[in-house]
């Protein structure tokens, strides 16, 4: 258990916290998170709904409803799977915005990324902070032991039989981070404008953060609004793209950026 926890006076100020006023519980569970006694300095870790129910006293249905109000923030990102929470800004709050080569943390941040379960947060979190923490450079490669999902690496057969295809009849194949997003992405009848989606995502650089982008889909997949309803309450794909819905979790920023900063468009 750690001895303390880092918390910006910004935390209140920034744009997500002005967004997150009046929603109490979600300003609790966000500060819950940020120092509870699970929690590790990069900000990934194993922390069930009922362990936030219990110790904010929010109870299950208070604390799931706060978790998707962070969520839908970018505020963090969380896999059911495994009950792992990643709270996007905390690691350059508890650790530094960025370390010299020769820092003894960098040992220490790449010790803890290791034990990260979720492929999908491994990646997001090596998408944020590799250049920062000077991870090692095949940081996206998981071992044997932790190799993605069947369905994951049946995505990827598809999606290069598709590129193949494209390519063979003379049409540029999208890029992988886009082509796996797309597909991710829920289908209804709102899933559509594919090439203004291409247009947003190459405007966003979204490319570069595509392992983030695609670990907070997934979350808002399992999340109660998308759910709703049959997944009535599910936005457009060009909506998402265009508001950079995931911008809580985007690379670590300039030393005078809030943990708050970009959250909410």
């Amino acid at each position: 258990m750690r001895d303390y926890g880092v918390v910006s006076p910004k935390f209140w100020i920034g744009e997500t916290g002005k967004a997150l006023r009046g929603n109490a519980p979600a300003q609790v569970l966000a500060l819950y998170l940020m120092t509870c006694p699970h929690a590790n300095m990069i900000g990934v870790f194993h922390c069930p709904v009922l362990y936030m129910a219990h110790e904010t006293g929010l109870g299950m249905e208070g604390a799931s409803k706060a978790l998707q109000s962070l969520i839908e923030a970018g505020y963090c990102t969380y896999d059911e799977a495994s009950e792992t929470v990643f709270v996007h800004r905390m690691a350059a709050y508890q650790v530094a915005e960025s370390l010299k080569p020769g820092d003894n943390r960098v040992k220490g941040v790449e010790r803890e990324w290791q034990n990260i379960g979720p492929a999908l947060l491994k990646q997001a979190f090596f998408a944020m902070y590799s250049v920062a923490f000077h991870m090692p450079m095949d940081g996206n490669n998981t071992s044997p032991s932790k190799a993605p999902p069947k369905a994951l690496a049946s995505q990827e057969q598809e999606q290069d039989q598709e590129q193949d295809q494209e390519k063979s009849a003379g049409k540029p194949a999208d890029p992988p981070g886009f082509a796996e997003f797309w597909k991710t992405w829920p289908s209804n009848d709102r899933k559509q404008a594919k090439g203004k989606c291409l247009d947003a995502w190459k405007k966003a650089h979204a490319e570069r953060d595509a392992a983030l982008v695609l670990a907070h889909v997934e979350s808002l997949k399992s999340s109660a609004s998308w759910m709703k309803n049959g997944g009535e309450f599910i936005p457009a794909p060009l909506v998402y793209l265009n508001q950079r819905r995931w911008e809580g979790a985007e690379s670590v920023a300039p030393a005078t950026a809030d943990i708050w900063a970009g959250a909410v468009n």
